[in-house]
């Protein structure tokens, strides 16, 4: 698929669309500092040191089990000397970029999510390679970053973004490849590919990462790491994806056609990358989650079902899949059914119930007062001269009077009242089991909470005032739905008649 498209046709496709963003400055510090062809250790030993918390993981990780050293290392110089100077350069470079591009976590995308998934398949990676001891420095970085077009992706297009981004979670990427194609003309690969070459970083890091989900694509001298990075995305997807034993079986596949590794040694990385991931995980300051090796989880599973006799391996897991996807479907719907009612019965501007709400809900309300023998206050109200507002002002500006009108109007009734935006303007609010001396005093609330109430605009502060017009529905009165919305009407017209910035209580017939 990205065969067919030169790497200028590509930068020029993900320039048109995506805003990339800037290197970190250490980063740029490094990279600079590393291209120049007189530079020393102490340069670099420099840069990394002035960082006191770039230091600290550095040096952690140089002493973890990920790299098994006989001695300790306690400063920036031993370890250049120990592991070498492009070792540290992208173990730096990898705490870098990671540390900067985080973010909080939302309903379209989890930046722990995304993390955890990014180190666990950079220490997969470092498996692989050193099971088929092939010596590849770049190796950890370029697992690291091989989905950053994902992130650069969601940073620029957000929720449009979104159901690739569903894609990616249940089939370890391949069906977010097409989907991206289709939206953008361009994939997540690609963008990478862009955006780290852009940021100077070398080709034996950007190259592969360009194939990293079509290995068989990549020129010959690179699809091996390629190949790699393919099978470091499914060890990574088992242990933070639902599909589980789709991926396991995916990946048996791949490491089998890849490198002949037989069903035992596939298992052994895969464990491996559960523990080691724990430890680098936690230098990153990334959340593991659940994080557990692969044996640990079928043998818990398998527990779970001991009393029925049921220890095969692909039963298990289906049932534990099933369970989850089950979860996952019913937080969906209840999503995607609360984002409905929101839309249905509430005013995209105020965040207050619309009119359609109002007219249901006043039903409602007459009926349970009528029934339970309550009396039931219906107020409403408009802005005086709201007009004047806008013309000299700006709509922009009256917008933001009506916001914040809504929001204080909102703090100052009771929990059981409702508010509603009527139209324009106009509010209306429903007082359940209020007595009738107690509405007028309530509408006064309100009719002075306005008068206080002050909008900062870009042209200036505004303050406004209310007309507002009530009355009281009885158990004894047999008044339908719209006639009692008629006369409070009325008198809310009465008010405006007799000067504004006033209350008008009617009784009625």
């Amino acid at each position: 698929m990205v065969n067919d498209i030169s790497s200028s046709e590509i930068k020029q496709l993900v320039e048109d669309q995506v805003n990339l963003p800037s290197p970190p400055a250490i980063a740029v510090r490094i990279l600079s500092t590393v291209q120049q062809q007189d530079y020393s250790l102490n340069d670099l030993e420099k840069i990394i040191s002035a960082d006191a918390a770039l230091t600290g993981k550095m040096l952690r990780i140089a002493n973890s089990a990920f790299y098994s050293l006989p001695t300790k290392i306690s400063n920036v110089s031993r370890a250049l000397a120990v592991l070498g100077t492009n070792v540290i350069k992208n173990i730096a470079l990898s705490f870098v970029i990671a540390s900067d591009l985080k973010g909080e976590a939302n309903c379209y995308f989890n930046f722990d999510y995304f993390w955890r998934r990014s180190v666990t398949a950079a220490v997969a990676a470092e498996l692989v390679s050193a099971k088929l001891h092939l010596a590849n420095e770049d190796i950890f970085v370029t697992a690291l970053l091989q989905d950053i077009g994902v992130l650069v992706m969601y940073l620029n297009k957000g929720e449009e973004y979104n159901d690739a981004l569903k894609n990616c979670i249940i089939h370890g990427g391949t069906g977010l490849i097409q989907s991206e194609h289709e939206k953008f003309q361009f994939d997540h690969q690609q963008l990478g590919y862009v955006l780290l070459k852009d940021w100077g970083l070398p080709e034996s890091i950007t190259l592969p990462l360009r194939f990293h989900h079509e290995p068989e694509s990549a020129p010959e001298d690179v699809q091996k790491i390629a190949s790699i990075l393919d099978v470091a995305n499914f060890l990574s997807a088992i242990y933070s994806g639902t599909e589980t034993l789709a991926n396991f079986k995916k990946l048996e596949e791949k490491m089998e056609g890849y490198f002949s590794f037989n069903s035992d040694e596939t298992r052994e990385i895969l464990d491996q990358v559960a523990l080691q991931s724990l430890a680098i995980l936690d230098i990153f300051e990334v959340d593991s989650g659940d994080l557990k090796p692969y044996s640990q989880i079928l043998q818990e599973a398998n527990d779970e079902l001991g009393k029925l006799n049921l220890s095969y391996e692909q039963l298990v897991l289906e049932l534990k899949e099933s369970k989850e996807k089950s979860e996952r479907f019913a937080r969906e719907l209840q999503e995607a059914n609360a984002k409905l009612e929101q839309l249905a019965f509430k005013d995209g501007l105020t965040g207050i119930y619309n009119h359609r709400y109002f007219q249901e809900i006043l039903d409602k309300e007459m009926a349970r007062a009528k029934r339970y023998g309550h009396h039931l206050g219906l107020l409403m109200f408009d802005i005086d001269y709201f007009k004047k507002v806008n013309d000299s002002y700006g709509h922009p500006a009256g917008d933001k009077v009506l916001i914040n009108l809504a929001k204080h109007i909102s703090d100052t009734i009771r929990p059981s009242d409702i508010i509603a935006r009527y139209g324009g303007e106009e509010f209306a609010v429903i007082l359940p089991e209020t007595k009738g001396s107690v509405l007028k005093v309530f509408a006064e609330r309100l009719r002075r909470c306005a008068a206080n109430l002050t909008t900062s605009t870009e042209n200036g502060p505004i303050q406004v005032t209310i007309s507002c017009g009530g009355a009281l529905l009885s158990p004894t009165d047999s008044i339908n739905k719209q006639n009692f919305i008629d006369i409070v009407d009325r008198a809310l017209y009465q008010s405006k008649d007799k000067g504004r910035n006033r209350v008008t209580v009617l009784q009625l017939p």
